[in-house]
């Protein structure tokens, strides 16, 4: 494809109005997405376009594994290595049915704001949504090389390291949180498109899911602990 970007003209048999129809390449939709969310989320809607959205998943698994993994201070318990293999074997492989799970509750809660897109619809647009937090999988190479096993470790100490190292690390958690936060305003626009509402509903279409399970969550806690006493 030699430009970047095609728009073909076709007539309209009943009228005389032009139709321009979007073309984007691979390249495009990995990098437009940064700058040009829309656009890109209308074209993979528009084109039910599922390339690489497993790949993504599996990625986008790996990411939310690591991140509990600090969260949860595994690198405690764990050596480095069972840290890494634990993250990217059941992150990668389980990940993806969390996603899928959270885009079944959207598509189901986005009825009551009128959203028109579908489970198949919404997972394929948080996959290319989250690809800002895949991104940030690669801060990782730095920050493990220079303090190892302590990133995941509730104890973590920097103040003893050089300067540049604490630059570093500062630097890469910095960026962490800016590709998080981008990564939100993706799947935001992404969610408004696929589900054609507006930027608000599409806020609060993201949030119900989480309050639908965490209730959830509570009536069953609830429940047990009833039966208990």
């Amino acid at each position: 494809m030699p430009e970047t970007q095609i728009k073909i003209k076709l007539m309209n048999e009943n009228s005389n109005v032009e139709n321009e129809i979007l073309i984007l390449s691979d390249k495009d939709i990995f990098t437009k997405i940064w700058t040009s969310p829309r656009l890109v989320f209308k074209y993979l809607n528009d084109n039910k376009y599922d390339n690489y959205v497993y790949i993504l998943l599996f990625l986008a698994g790996i990411t939310r594994a690591f991140d509990k993994a600090s969260l949860k201070d595994m690198g405690d318990n764990q050596s480095l290595l069972a840290v890494v293999l634990i993250s990217i074997i059941l992150g990668g492989l389980f990940g993806w049915i969390t996603f899928y799970i959270y885009a079944a509750l959207m598509s189901w809660t986005g009825e009551w704001l009128d959203g028109k897109g579908d489970a198949k619809s919404l997972l394929r647009i948080i996959s290319y949504g989250m690809l800002p937090s895949i991104v940030a999988l690669l801060l990782l190479i730095p920050q493990i090389a220079l303090f190892g096993n302590e990133i995941f470790q509730s104890d973590i100490d920097i103040t003893n390291s050089g300067l540049f190292s604490i630059i570093i690390y500062y630097l890469t958690t910095f960026s962490e949180v800016v590709l998080g936060f981008w990564t939100l305003v993706l799947l935001v626009i992404g969610i408004s498109e696929v589900q054609k509402t507006s930027i608000w509903k599409s806020i609060l279409n993201m949030i119900f899911p989480g309050l639908i399970i965490i209730g959830s969550i509570a009536i069953i806690a609830m429940i047990i602990s009833i039966l208990r006493d």
